[in-house]
């Protein structure tokens, strides 16, 4: 079983960015812990770019081969139809996820724009919302 997970913009700063409410972990670190967590059950792969066509071109290149996508597509959540648009065009499910409480900060982050498109979504467990998204696809898919 193999699954990616995307980080888009900013997320390449956790550890750094506004720890009150990103944390002080790196997610280097984390993911590091991830592989180690589920190195009998999946393969984990991950994937963080700044740019929402990189971000487009690495769903489109994983979207028909691999068992799922774990997406925390940051900013562009709530901004990019051309996200929503890739998600929607590939076989493999995506399980969106955010650190914070998107609902509980500005209101224009109230809105995912890519949903809709995913199978679901987990927010606002801290880094533990990949671990849930992670455990979903194991044990619903394949």
């Amino acid at each position: 079983m193999k699954i990616l997970v995307i980080n888009g913009p900013n997320l390449n700063l956790l550890g750094k960015r506004e720890p009150s409410i990103y944390g002080n972990t790196t997610f280097d670190m984390y993911f590091a812990e991830l592989v180690s967590l589920y190195t009998d059950s999946c393969e984990l792969f991950y994937y963080q770019s700044n740019h929402e066509g990189d971000l487009i071109d690495k769903i489109h290149e994983v979207g028909f081969e691999y068992d799922g996508i774990v997406i925390n597509a940051g900013a562009y959540t709530h901004t990019s139809i051309a996200l929503h648009d890739a998600i929607k065009a590939v076989t493999t499910p995506v399980i969106e996820v955010h650190i914070s409480n998107i609902h509980a900060r500005e209101e224009f982050r109230h809105k995912s724009m890519i949903a809709p498109a995913c199978k679901g979504a987990v927010v606002g467990l801290g880094l533990e919302s990949y671990k849930l998204a992670i455990e979903y696809i194991i044990r619903n898919t394949k």
